[in-house]
């Protein structure tokens, strides 16, 4: 079962019983991903959506993963940096979001108050980033914790390790910016880092080379090369497995051409596709290879 936000958490981003049942119902699919679920509170871009930063989200979450077992299945959870797309009321004492570099998203976030522009971001400083790093380190021992199965890493729909993957949304000048080397150097040392913790075969990473998130975010200038350097170097790391958004989350699909069967072989591991498999954009034998 792919991710899907559900908005149903506190604002301390605690979860209810109504999710142990909401899981519980679905641990038949065999493995679930969870819904995104905030790495702290810097991480935040909707309201009312889950975290795994305090012994108290680690508590909620631990009765959830107790009933899919008991129900027969698996899960694991999918770890999530909003970046730019978010907005001053969800961040700590109002401070702006954060991202690779300063440059305004368009579309909307859900907040209290209902849906609202995001707000203007700050670029994060290189000194900052290891502390982005070391979020998604606590989020993974929390996830241990809690007794998830796994977790993944969401690099994908243009929210923060996707948009320092773009050449559209990071203009760095530090070596997290400029050649595709530089700006896939986050996901990587973030999913280095949290293979450390858990053993590798317990991570997956989701990627969305084409997604433009309801046609706000562009995409990046060459996404075929870009998103397969990234899929082999990750690959190296013996992850457990990629999964790819081959289409749009929200809307229809474009017509961007991309080779999803090039990507799986770069990475060279287990392979998941979600969304659409079988749109003009995709070549048969792409269609061929997604779906085994």
């Amino acid at each position: 079962m792919a991710p899907l936000t559900r908005s149903r958490a506190d604002m301390e981003g605690v979860h209810s019983d109504l999710a142990v049942e909401y899981y519980r119902q679905r641990a038949t699919a065999g493995l679930i991903v969870t819904e995104a679920t905030n790495i702290s509170r810097q991480g935040r871009g909707f309201a009312l959506t889950p975290g795994i930063y305090t012994d108290a989200q680690v508590e909620a979450w631990a009765h959830v993963a107790e009933a899919v077992h008991q129900a027969g299945g698996r899960i694991v959870l999918q770890l999530w940096h909003f970046g730019r797309m978010s907005h001053v009321s969800l961040q700590e004492s109002g401070a702006a979001p954060v991202a690779p570099s300063a440059i305004q998203a368009g579309e909307t976030v859900f907040t209290l108050n209902g849906p609202k522009p995001p707000s203007p971001p700050r670029a994060l400083l290189t000194e900052e980033i290891p502390g982005i790093i070391e979020d998604y380190r606590k989020a993974t021992r929390n996830a241990k914790r809690a007794g998830f199965d796994g977790v993944e890493l969401h690099a994908a729909n243009c929210f923060l390790l996707d948009q320092f993957i773009r050449d559209s949304t990071n203009r760095r000048t530090d070596r997290y910016g400029g050649s595709v080397e530089n700006r896939i150097r986050l996901p990587i040392e973030v999913a280095t880092a949290v293979a450390e913790i858990w053993h590798p075969g317990r991570v997956g990473v989701r990627l969305s080379p084409i997604t433009r998130m309801a046609g706000d975010t562009p995409l990046d200038s060459d996404p075929q090369r870009t998103y397969g350097m990234l899929a082999r170097e990750l690959g190296t790391l013996r992850l457990a497995y990629l999964h790819c958004i081959e289409g749009q989350t929200i809307g229809p699909n474009a017509a961007d051409r991309f080779d999803f069967e090039a990507l799986r072989e770069a990475f060279g591991g287990h392979y998941i596709a979600t969304t659409a498999t079988t749109g003009s954009w995709q070549s048969a034998r792409s269609r061929r290879a997604t779906q085994t």
